[in-house]
């Protein structure tokens, strides 16, 4: 890294480096968020109001293990960068997918545009997502105390994009209007604007890297030489044909269906984090100290799994209930159910500069594991106030105020405050040195389980079964919640010199 980079100050005070980063995963949560916000409405509703006219259950399991091999894919993209590509080819590469899966996806070519629009996506953001953020740490040198600044503002850019794609994306598909989707409504052109937003970050990100990233990010960290690199083709050529093995024999017993595929998706994505605990935990790499932290990190893993499972489905339970549950028209404004979208980012924003003030002043405030099932209560208590509307007025006297909606998000996100980045914090502290790059990416495989666990269960999600489901599932991180809080000091004591 160039040193007279500490001396720039360009953007803000910060590398004008960061300004290119900060754009780029601005621009890309703007084309992932805007897609997502219309994603499932276009999946379910009928083809003559523009659709694809798949069943609403089979719908959201799509969605949700989207989202699980989103975060799947991250674990190879930071491979691929470490090993084989560099960061910044590795981040171009993936948002070339993404446009790429966008442009797919605005065209009217069906469930074959669909899926292959999801494995782009998948693809390329697994690429992009872990490695824009590398790239920011790159920026600065390790005794820069710009350092945390500068990761606020790229935090910052990051929810800006996915804050302002729920209006624009849907007021694109809505013809440039603000109404309820009908049987005017072009999905294909909201996609196209995803796309378009994807190429802006791609042009932005290729000339303002060449002028201000470092050249370090061209080359990777730990490249791999011939002897390594066989033993990982043979293993990827195994796995291939494993998968391939039982795919042929569900085409056989004529059982190869969208449903069943998600099925094995969530055996996999659900088995993968089992694997990683197994391995450290067997490894003689690790000691005896490393090897109590990782029993630790277990149930604050099962805990995110948990949170992931209930925060991620803003996109597909709550998206159903804004669209079919909800009040959309206030005075003479309307808001369109996609809209809705725009709380988990906005609230984010809201509420990290109170958190941060928070942990700076508070002396006595809880360990890493008391926050967490301090989480999971508040995550829980968001679904139990969901199940209200319809406990009060029923489920079958027609649409509620939204500001349960937004009252649910908000909690939500104070939950999120407690876990997201104190998950990403205590994950590098409890991480065995062996396994520094492996225990970073359980911290995505927890979203991604928690996600295809819900892929599983979402199905079941129905105007007539919302009460049930909230309260189900709500109650279920409550006492998981509360039972952690008997545990505290326990797992703060394996935690072995870890504050």
């Amino acid at each position: 890294m160039n040193t007279n980079q500490n001396l720039d100050t360009a953007f803000f005070g910060q590398p004008r480096g960061l300004s290119t980063l900060f754009f780029t995963e601005m621009w890309e949560r703007f084309s992932y968020y805007g897609m997502r916000a219309i994603l499932l409405f276009y999946m379910y509703y009928a083809v003559t109001k523009g659709g694809l006219g798949m069943s609403q259950g089979t719908a959201a399991s799509v969605m949700s293990i989207y989202g699980s091999l989103v975060y799947l894919s991250s674990v190879l993209g930071g491979w691929l960068s470490d090993r084989v590509w560099g960061s910044r080819r590795t981040v171009f590469i993936g948002g070339v997918l993404i446009m790429f899966g966008h442009i797919v996806l605005s065209l009217p070519f069906g469930l074959s545009a669909l899926y292959l629009s999801i494995a782009l996506i998948v693809a390329g953001t697994g690429l992009l997502k872990p490695n824009v953020s590398d790239m920011v740490g790159s920026l600065y040198a390790p005794e820069d105390k710009r350092r945390d600044a500068g990761f606020s503002m790229f935090v910052f850019g990051i929810n800006l994009g996915a804050a302002v794609a729920p209006w624009v994306v849907p007021w694109a598909a809505n013809g440039f209007g603000m109404h309820a989707f009908g049987s005017e409504t072009n999905f294909h052109a909201g996609f196209s604007l995803a796309a378009i937003g994807m190429f802006i970050g791609l042009i932005q990100y290729y000339y303002g890297g060449k002028k201000y990233l470092s050249k370090d990010s061209l080359y990777p960290n730990d490249p791999i030489d011939q002897e390594a690199l066989k033993p990982v083709l043979i293993w990827t050529a195994i796995i291939v044909v494993i998968l391939g093995i039982v795919i042929a024999l569900m085409a056989a017993m004529q059982t190869l269906n969208i449903n069943n595929i998600i099925t094995l998706i969530t055996v996999i994505a659900v088995a993968l984090p089992i694997y990683y605990f197994v391995m450290m935990l067997n490894s003689r790499k690790v000691t005896r100290e490393e090897r109590s932290r990782v029993w630790v990190y277990i149930p604050l893993f099962i805990a995110a799994a948990i949170f992931w499972s209930i925060e991620e489905s803003g996109s597909v339970v709550l998206a159903l209930f804004a669209e079919q549950r909800t009040i959309l028209r206030i005075g003479g404004f309307h808001i369109a159910a996609a809209n809705f979208q725009t709380l988990n980012p906005l609230f984010i924003m809201i509420l990290t500069p109170v958190f941060v003030w928070l942990w700076d002043h508070w002396k006595g405030q809880p360990s890493a594991p008391g926050k967490f099932a301090a989480g999971l209560v508040i995550a829980g208590l968001s679904y139990v106030w969901m199940a209200l509307p319809g406990i009060i007025h029923g489920t079958t006297s027609g649409r509620v105020s939204p500001f349960w909606l937004i009252g649910s998000w908000f909690i939500v996100e104070i939950a999120e405050m407690l876990i997201s980045p104190i998950g990403l914090s205590v994950t590098t502290r409890l991480a065995p040195k062996a396994f520094k790059s492996q225990m970073m990416s359980m911290w995505f495989l927890a979203d991604a389980a928690g996600q295809a666990v819900n892929s599983q269960i979402v199905k079941y999600y129905s105007s007539a079964t919302e009460v049930q489901y909230f309260l189900i599932i709500g109650l279920i991180s409550i006492g998981f919640g509360i039972l952690m809080s008997f545990l505290v000091k326990r797992i703060h004591h394996l935690m072995v010199g870890i504050n």
